[in-house]
């Protein structure tokens, strides 16, 4: 193994342990959230907040999404609009009196 090589390594080693460190901050910071009492809306906001930069963490350094094509973020963004779409839907029914009437 050339020292090149060794180099390298120990630059991905360091990487994860800090992603690794970063996610083990993170659910503390969630632990303690928790522990604050806070309203629903408030309290349901931050933990999303939170486990999005969890998953993204995940994504991007322990599924190597950071190195990857456009594609790849194309068919997440797309991922993403039809998720939204789709949670949005049941606001949209309720909203037009459809559950008015029955």
């Amino acid at each position: 193994m050339t020292s090149e090589h060794a180099v390298d390594i120990d630059k991905h080693v360091r990487i994860y342990v800090t992603v690794f460190v970063a996610l083990m901050a993170l659910t503390i910071v969630t632990v303690a959230i928790s522990r604050l009492h806070l309203p629903v809306p408030v309290a349901v906001t931050v933990a999303l907040l939170v486990a999005t930069v969890k998953g993204a963490l995940v994504a991007c350094y322990f599924m190597h999404l950071i190195s990857e094509k456009k594609l790849i973020y194309a068919v997440l963004v797309l991922t993403a609009v039809f998720f939204i779409a789709l949670l949005a839907l049941p606001a949209v029914t309720h909203s037009n009196g459809y559950w008015i009437h029955q």
